[in-house]
């Protein structure tokens, strides 16, 4: 759960964050007996705790197919991610890891922690995969085929243009949207979305990882692994990497903003994309990342955090989203929240001002253009005000509650 510090802060977090817990508990508890399908669903969880929370609220079989989609493209990427693994290694092992999911006796040795352990034992991804439909495994083929040759290519190919960033990343995510949308087909939930729609959905998430992850990215061991365009970065510095120095960060904030202003060019498409779901459970697989996303990047926007540690939302609004994601009503106004709140920090002398303010007043127009912004309750822009004494006193209280609660159910009895 969240700090005490940041509850106390934001005691509206406190609700949420509990409703959290006691959801990843009761997730924990519906994991399936059978030994492939109970790794599965662990590793999911290990991977990716919010993820995992989200797929799990799918129908069975939709559910279980994005399972094992997620799980195949985790196990692709820490492949390619894996810098101490040799080029003329792992580029064959890319092309063909389509054909690996078919083969219950394989797995490679690569990748650390969790990551190490779903590819030491990756037989049970292939037994999972195997049980699921046709329509399911065709489809799943068919973007690990696709993502793996892209993959490849970019082993072997710097991010040079605007262009080459925009391919990188479908590749890589914009592939994802458009198996998510050929899944969600496959189950007789939603109509086929368009490929541009689907393909603007995995773009949108993977453009704000790239630019969140500059630090982790830049400072890889044995080797930096470098995804922001040349044709971005060299309109600031000399190298990608000069942007972590100190001595740089006017310029390396400069840099971030165009990369932001970049990444807000998908936003309107993958509003239509949203708008146009109908299952409420696949909505909110859907909306969830992408309000994450539109978040992260008005944190990111101007901060030159970025290029120094860890730059994400709290908790307690993660725990909000997740919890109050419900509408296309809510997608909407935490997408004109966000967009408000990092426009207030567009600086008039930073050089792609104009172009960053174009976007979010095309973004903003779009939600108020909805109709729908009266229907919800704003969780991203809170009250200056101070929250009443007496919340926080009774999160004291209940908190305490629960300390003396938990510390009676775990601590041994004395003899």
């Amino acid at each position: 759960m969240g700090s005490l510090g940041a509850i106390l802060k934001h005691p509206d977090d406190f609700y949420p964050l509990l409703k959290l817990k006691f959801a990843a508990r009761h997730a924990e508890k519906q994991i399936p007996p059978e030994p492939h399908w109970a790794f599965c669903y662990s590793m999911l969880h290990k991977v990716s705790r919010s993820f995992g929370l989200v797929i799990q609220q799918l129908g069975p079989q939709l559910r279980d197919a994005v399972c094992i989609f997620y799980l195949v493209l985790r196990a692709l990427d820490t492949v390619e991610d894996d810098t101490s693994i040799p080029t003329e290694v792992k580029v064959p092992i890319l092309m063909a890891f389509h054909r690996h999911i078919y083969d219950k006796d394989w797995h490679f040795s690569c990748g650390t922690k969790e990551y190490k352990v779903l590819m030491d034992e990756f037989h049970h991804v292939s037994n999972a995969f195997l049980e699921l439909g046709s329509g399911y495994q065709e489809a799943i083929e068919d973007i690990t085929m696709k993502m793996g040759a892209g993959m490849a290519k970019f082993i072997c190919k710097e991010v040079e243009t605007i262009d080459d960033y925009d391919e990188y990343c479908h590749y890589v995510a914009g592939l994802v949207g458009l198996g998510l949308s050929k899944l969600f087909h496959a189950s007789g939930a939603e109509d086929l979305a368009t490929d541009s729609l689907s393909n603007s959905m995995g773009l949108f998430l993977q453009k704000t990882n790239i630019i969140r992850d500059y630090l982790e990215d830049i400072n890889e061991i044995p080797k930096s692994r470098m995804f922001w365009p040349r044709q971005i970065w060299s309109k600031y510095v000399d190298k990608l990497e000069d942007l972590k120095y100190e001595e740089n960060s006017a310029k390396a904030v400069q840099c971030l903003n165009d990369m932001v202003t970049n990444a807000l060019v998908h936003a309107e498409d993958c509003l239509k994309y949203m708008s146009d779901l109908r299952d409420p459970a696949i909505f909110r697989f859907c909306a969830i990342p992408q309000i994450m996303a539109i978040g992260t990047l008005a944190l990111c926007f101007n901060n030159t955090q970025v290029f120094r540690g860890v730059v994400k939302m709290r908790r307690g609004l993660t725990a909000k989203v997740i919890d109050r994601t419900k509408t296309m009503s809510d997608v909407y106004g935490a997408f004109l929240d966000f967009s408000c709140l990092l426009k207030s920090k567009v600086d008039n002398n930073d050089p792609n001002a104009t172009k960053t303010l174009s976007r979010l007043e095309a973004i903003q127009k779009t939600c108020k253009e909805s109709g729908t912004l009266s229907k919800r309750k704003s969780y991203i822009i809170e009250s200056e005000s101070g929250h009443n004494s007496a919340m926080i006193a009774i999160i004291f209280i209940i908190l305490a509650i629960l300390y003396a609660y938990l510390s009676s159910n775990l601590l041994p009895n004395k003899q």
